[in-house]
């Protein structure tokens, strides 16, 4: 047949195309077009589906059946009993790092601070010493000063390689370093003068003492303060409450339990070995935390109770008890020179004050309860610490007396006199001095030995709890699911 158009007959197999209507209604589009691929801008385009969109719908399809549920179930299940165990362990690993950092660091350092402070006092009440002996001063007395001096050098360095993180420590730490050598430079201008019999030696010494008080005594406090402020942040940090873990524990062992009872009512079988054998594992995990934690914080509770707070005031009595016998020292030193505001005694007064934060302002009896020794007294909690705090108490009685007839001497104006009672032998107020220091020692050696043990019986309730925490959970997770394979396989 021959094509109207054309008057020639269409190619042999192929269907005529029609051309466009009288209506311009578009064309037909063959397999290969645009439209007819579905990629075209036709309203009959398809949006492709996102492999999260056929996830959700196979999950929602799979939970309208038994094994489907079991399937999720068995993975939640899985999932929360090894988040407890990673929680615990992460969380008793960050405690047990704390417990031992009062023990291995924090603790050392703020002790160390506050041997800084008193080897500087000591060093400047014992120049104070030397001072007055003049020519007379002993080998001992100028030893002991060059080993304070030499100790506090050597603690400074200890202090600036192992402090990190504070800069309050550092700062202070950099300001003794640069103070010390100016101080013991004006020490020994004082001390050679004095010795060619010049009056200025008095000057040189009083400003030494005075750059000793106003610099580096505050410097060094800074320091025992900021490191005793770090001291107590570990106890916090040790003995604060793992909570995320204890709350997993709860909650992974709750889901146990509620799987256990699901599996009961629909088999009537009381247990499920797999899911019995997670639910006592997660459960010894769970106890484990509680009681270990509650041994640990037990222990570090009564190595701050009874070990640091007890170190913190007698640390800050043997300050005082130097303080005191400085002062006293330099009451003679000066001879009256240096005066309050109402005409009194500069260091006469500083002894009194001293004395008073010490023991109290009675000359007799029991330590005031206020006072430092009164305080160290309340918290010696063993007669072992109780009883050098008695006796330094006695001393210090004994001290203020003898301090009472120096003073009485030296206001009749029989200076030798005086000096004697202050420097001289077994009657001295200087003997009285290194007894009170001695006995105070021998307390702070006691509370130091029962802060470490009691912060070492906390620190060994937490010994295994990671690693168990970490074998239980993966058990406990293998349990869960080996449990839920089980009934899985009845439906096979």
């Amino acid at each position: 047949m021959s094509n109207p158009q054309t008057g020639t007959a269409p190619p042999s197999g192929h269907a005529p195309v029609p051309g466009p209507s009288a209506a311009g209604s578009g064309t037909f589009a063959g397999p290969g077009s645009a439209l007819s691929s579905g990629t075209g801008a036709g309203a009959g385009a398809v949006r492709r589906r996102t492999a999260w969109a056929d996830g959700v719908d196979q999950l929602r399809a799979a939970a309208t059946t038994e094994p489907g549920r079991l399937r999720i179930i068995g993975a939640v299940l899985a999932f929360l009993v090894v988040a407890f165990g990673a929680a615990t362990a992460w969380q008793v690993t960050d405690r047990a790092a704390a417990a031992r950092d009062v023990v291995e660091r924090s603790q050392p350092l703020s002790a160390d601070a506050a041997d800084i402070y008193r080897s500087l006092a000591d060093a400047d009440t014992t120049a104070a010493s030397g001072f007055l002996a003049g020519g007379k001063e002993t080998q001992a007395t100028r030893n002991r000063y060059e080993a304070d001096i030499a100790m506090a050098a050597r603690l400074l360095a200890k202090a600036a390689s192992n402090t990190s993180g504070s800069d309050t420590a550092a700062r202070q730490i950099g300001k003794l370093n640069s103070l010390l050598p100016r101080y013991t430079g004006l020490v020994e201008t004082a001390r050679t003068n004095n010795r060619q019999g010049l009056p200025l030696g008095g000057a040189y010494l009083r400003y030494a003492n005075a750059q000793m008080r106003g610099e580096l005594l505050p410097a060094a406090r800074e320091l025992y303060v900021a490191e005793t402020a770090h001291l107590r942040a570990d106890y916090d940090s040790a003995k604060a409450w793992p909570w995320l873990a204890l709350s997993a524990g709860v909650v992974a062992l709750g889901a146990l339990v509620w799987a256990q009872r699901r599996n009961y009512r629909r088999t009537n079988r009381v247990f499920n070995h797999g899911l019995l054998a997670a639910t006592t594992a997660s459960a010894v995990v769970l106890l484990w935390l509680a009681v270990g934690h509650s041994v640990a914080r037990a222990g570090l509770n009564t190595s701050y109770e009874d070990g640091a707070r007890s170190l913190n005031v007698l640390n800050e009595a043997r300050i005082d008890a130097l303080q005191a016998r400085g002062d006293e020292n330099l009451t003679l030193v000066a001879r009256g020179a240096v005066v309050t505001k109402d005409q009194q005694d500069f260091y006469e007064v500083g002894y009194r004050t001293g004395m008073k934060d010490l023991a109290g302002a009675g000359r007799s009896g029991a330590a005031a309860a206020d006072s430092k020794l009164g305080s160290a007294l309340a918290l010696a909690d063993d007669d072992a610490g109780r009883r050098p705090v008695q006796e330094a108490v006695e001393t210090v009685r004994q001290w203020q007396a003898r301090h009472a007839e120096a003073r009485a001497a030296d206001d009749q104006g029989d200076y030798d006199r005086a000096l004697a009672k202050v420097i001289g032998g077994g009657a001295a107020t200087g003997q009285s001095f290194d007894r009170v220091d001695t006995q105070l020692a021998g307390a702070l050696d006691h509370e130091q030995r029962q802060l470490r043990q009691a912060a070492d019986d906390g620190r060994g309730a937490l010994t295994g709890l990671v690693t168990g925490a970490v074998v239980l959970a993966l058990l406990g997770a293998t349990g869960a699911v080996l449990g839920i394979g089980r009934r899985l396989s009845e439906y096979r």
